[in-house]
């Protein structure tokens, strides 16, 4: 703490102070719920949602409201949420994070604030990470609240409509943030109102936060569809990386820019330079030669060769950068990213602009069709669509002012319920990898000699094998949890705190589980529970406390319950002789780039008071020193080590690794705010989108709407044909009549003036209009006219997210033109959503002036048919000219793509 905050007090402490009084009242009341019989503390439900009825705000009830779910959380679960608890609740309550330690219950701290918005009516969720997670919550948490009155659904991976509809009608719903966001983005593709299932963002409270709201947020959700470009120049792209030569660009060397190209620089003699500080690949100008020789091109940069540069670049990223088993792994024949900050799969996502088939392509798998963006949304700007957002971690401090910046939330430090027993030891730091690793098996061998449990948390799935095999030499019996074995992830590490455990997780594995020293009843009671049901069925509702009339689950869940007692008795005497051991032993293999990970493992040990302890061991060949310690800590090492087995220890080194892991954090803040930049452009004509769909699901009679677009497209058409008319006196009245025939179906006749062809065209236009309502009738052509619209809607939205991601690709290259790429995607962005708002007019108003009644149309197939006779041979027209794609360029010579020209009336 700097003298600042020790003279004027830390902004949490301030805050604190402010709400000490509610707590103060809060905790008063206690006796008084105390006394009430079950059925009147079920009724305080009703009487909180009258008073809100009758004009009382949700701060009016709070305390009132608290003391009520503080005394059913006891009553249903055994647990009263403590002062802290209280207090964290109230953060959750007011939009702000609650920063809480480990072990503090988090879970519990959520009923308060998520009971008290639930009696709204207007919807409460709570964002976990997993579906494991959250269907544990719901069946855990979830009795306190349908004890009181509530209802209270889950939404996992696999639920349909019905399902999804009916569990966020609850008044609190469960789930994970991409079933959450997907749901959102899938409620904007519906044609019918009745198949959207959200009802609007409310309220959210978000578990493990920085988690979700950091980590995952430079990744956007993305619904894609398959597109039918060819995959073969991924293979041919694979082909000239595996040949191309290459070095790796020093830490310490200025990356390549397409500026340096005119200076004096030493010639390359390699065909391309792997930047691993920036992440990024260079082709050097030796390799552009050998790669237009490879691929038979003049000019590699000509505009041509665009779709072939591409391609190389993700080839050579593909084969450099991505790494199997650290960045992916390869399962049943798929790739599949890992979160780099969990160490979790993540299921359903693809990496994009073509990377995921070029890697597809790298490990000899089958290449998949590119996909075509349909829908998308950065889970920033999902969030901050909520009324209010709150949410609760364990670390959160680091990330302060990012939260503050992007969301608008205050970090809040909420004081634990008993002081912290944990050791932190000062890091050791070694010379070489090796070194490392000798003193970690070291230390996991004393620990599990004496029986202190350890677990130790490694960056990349390789280093946990790699750790796995050396504890495998020294016969120390472990458990390994990464990527690769992620099904039994709560259950392993739920079971890290028992006697001599030694467990080895990537980075936060398993977080959100708590660790129990001596062993979770829960989990242990369960397991068992798992080898005796032969109906696996009845396993997800074996902890659930829903009513059931099915005599077998009823036994089992009586069964279960019984175990859970039996195991909490027969781990009090492990867990003595675990505190004895020293509690909880964490190992950190390497130091994460952000500080917030690290604390994140730390915080695994000495929840609610245990004893508990941890160290992190560093070699200066790890990658975060190697490629951002530079200089200075290669001269500290030199001048201050003594060996490779002897570690270093220096308050200079141990500074430099800080100001490291500061500089990479603030690199990846700026990056996740350079998205959201780009994504903010989106998110103003996304929001406009989606709000006009949803007018158009509201509405059952878009009549008026119509007309207003009839007159605007008959204006837009004659004055484009007459844009000098008032200098020159003359107007191309034949382009403007063509135009208009070719949208409306109708031929005006010849005028002399704009205006007069403006006139005699709308009549001709309004008495077509109404020739077609009459044929198809009232109620069918409004149908019509919704369901059309919303395709042709849906469409162009579609070609407007293919469009600014192509030009978002390109962008860049305007700073070297002194330009602000942001500011350029800006301008450039909105004058091609106005095209698109012009094309689905255009569009919309040429379909519904041409669709036909169906029953019609097959009356007059088959009077054709009959004329013709069945026996009339098929011909077959064969194309003469290539076939055009929608995305290509029209071979017209205009320079817009096929689909925006020629390709229009396709």
């Amino acid at each position: 703490m700097g003298l600042f905050e020790k003279i004027f007090g830390t902004p949490s402490a301030k805050e604190l102070k402010k709400i000490e009084p509610i707590v103060d009242e809060v905790m008063s009341l206690e006796d008084k719920y105390k006394a009430l019989s079950d059925e009147d503390l079920k009724n305080k439900t009703l009487e909180f949602k009258e008073l809100l009825n009758g004009g009382k705000t949700l701060d009016d009830i709070l305390p009132e409201a608290f003391a009520a779910i503080r005394e059913a959380d006891y009553r249903v679960l055994k647990m009263r949420p403590f002062r802290v608890q209280v207090i964290g609740g109230m953060v959750l309550h007011q939009g702000k994070i609650a920063e809480m330690k480990t072990g503090e219950g988090k879970t519990l701290v959520a009923t308060l604030p998520a009971y008290l918005n639930a009696l709204s009516g207007k919807g409460v969720h709570i964002v976990t990470v997993n579906d494991y997670l959250a269907k544990r919550d719901r069946n855990w948490m979830g009795k306190v609240f349908e004890f009181m009155g509530l209802k209270v659904g889950v939404i996992v991976n696999g639920m349909d409509n019905v399902e999804r509809r009916d569990a966020y009608d609850a008044d609190i719903t469960y789930g994970t943030n991409n079933e959450f966001g997907f749901d959102y983005l899938r409620d904007n593709m519906v044609i019918y109102k009745g198949n959207m299932v959200q009802r609007g963002q409310n309220f959210a409270i978000v578990d493990e936060v920085d988690s979700i709201l950091i980590d995952e947020a430079r990744t956007p959700l993305i619904i894609s569809g398959q597109s039918d470009k060819p995959t073969d120049l991924y293979e041919k792209a694979k082909a000239f990386a595996s040949t191309a030569t290459f070095r790796y660009l020093d830490p310490n060397e200025k990356p390549i820019s397409p500026l340096d190209f005119d200076k004096d620089m030493p010639e390359e003699t390699v065909d391309y330079v792997i930047d691993e500080k920036g992440n990024s690949v260079s082709l050097t100008e030796l390799g552009t030669r050998d790669a237009e020789k490879f691929f038979g091109v003049e000019n590699l940069a000509d505009i041509d060769n665009i779709e072939i540069m591409h391609h190389i670049n993700i080839a050579l990223k593909a084969k450099a950068l991505m790494k199997k088993d650290k960045d992916y792994v390869v399962k049943d024949g798929e790739v599949l990213i890992v979160d780099e900050f969990t160490g979790r799969i993540m299921y359903g996502r693809r990496y994009s602009d073509g990377l995921h088939q070029a890697i597809e392509a790298k490990e000899g798998l089958d290449v998949r069709n590119e996909s075509m963006t349909l829908a998308t949304i950065t889970f920033q700007n999902y969030f901050r669509m909520y009324e209010k957002l709150s949410g609760m971690t364990g670390t959160a401090m680091t990330e302060e002012s990012e939260f503050r910046e992007i969301y608008d939330m205050e970090v809040i430090e909420i004081p634990t319920n008993k002081p912290v027993q944990r050791i932190d030891y000062d890091d050791e730091i070694y010379a070489t990898i090796a070194g490392k690793d000798t003193a970690i098996v070291r230390d996991i061998k004393e620990c599990f000699e004496k029986g202190q449990p350890v677990l130790v948390g490694t960056i990349t799935i390789e280093d946990s094998e790699h750790l796995s095999r050396l504890l495998k030499k020294e016969r120390i019996p472990h458990r390994v949890l990464n990527a690769k074995f992620h099904e039994k992830e709560a259950e392993i590490v739920a079971q890290a705190g028992r006697l001599g455990a030694v467990t080895i997780a990537t980075n936060m594995a398993g977080r959100g589980t708590d660790i129990m020293l001596g062993g979770n009843p829960e989990h242990m009671a369960m397991n068992d529970i798992r080898r005796e049901v032969e109906d696996e069925t009845l396993l997800p509702n074996i902890e659930g406390h829903e009513n059931t009339d099915d005599p077998a689950l009823l036994a089992y869940r009586k069964k279960y319950h019984d175990l859970v007692e039996k195991y909490k008795e027969e781990i009090k005497e492990e867990k003595q002789k675990v505190m004895e051991a020293g509690g909880l032993h964490i190992i950190g293999t390497q130091r994460h780039e952000s500080r917030r990970i690290d604390n994140q493992l730390r915080g695994r040990a000495g929840r609610q008071g245990d004893p508990g302890s941890s160290k992190f061991y560093i070699s200066t060949e790890d990658d975060l020193m190697r490629l951002f310690g530079g200089e200075m800590l290669k001269n500290l090492i030199q001048k201050y080590g003594e060996g490779d087995d002897v570690p270093l220890k220096h308050k200079l080194i141990t500074k430099r690794i800080e100001t490291a892991q500061r500089n990479v954090e603030a690199n990846n803040f700026r990056t996740r705010k350079h998205v959201l930049q780009y994504d903010d452009v989106m998110n103003q004509q996304r929001n406009i989108i989606y709000g006009e769909r949803k007018k158009l699901l509201d509405e059952d009679n878009i009549k008026s709407q119509i007309l207003d677009m009839i007159d605007s497209e008959i204006d837009f058409i004659v004055d484009s044909a007459a844009v000098d008319f008032d200098k020159t006196a003359e107007w191309n009245a034949p382009a403007a009549a063509l135009e208009l025939e070719r949208v409306f179906g109708v031929v005006p006749k010849e005028a002399d003036t704009p205006n007069a062809m403006k006139e005699e065209v709308k009549d001709l236009i309004l008495d077509e209009y109404k020739r077609r309502e009459d044929e198809f009738g009232e109620e069918n052509i409004r149908n019509i006219e919704r369901i059309l619209l919303l395709r042709v809607v849906d469409e162009k939205w579609m070609d407007q997210i293919d469009a600014m991601d192509q030009l978002k690709t390109g962008i860049g290259l305007r700073a070297y033109g002194q330009k602000d790429p942001v500011q350029a995607y800006q301008i450039e962005g909105s004058q091609m959503f106005e095209d698109m708002n012009r094309e689905i007019r255009s569009d919309f108003l040429r379909f519904l002036f041409h669709v036909e009644d169906p029953e019609k149309v097959e009356k007059k197939r088959m009077s054709k048919n009959i004329k013709e006779g069945a026996s009339d041979k098929q011909q077959t027209i064969k194309r003469q000219a290539p076939k055009v794609g929608r995305n290509d360029p029209c071979p017209c010579g205009s320079g817009k793509k096929y689909k925006n020209c020629c390709g229009r009336n396709e």
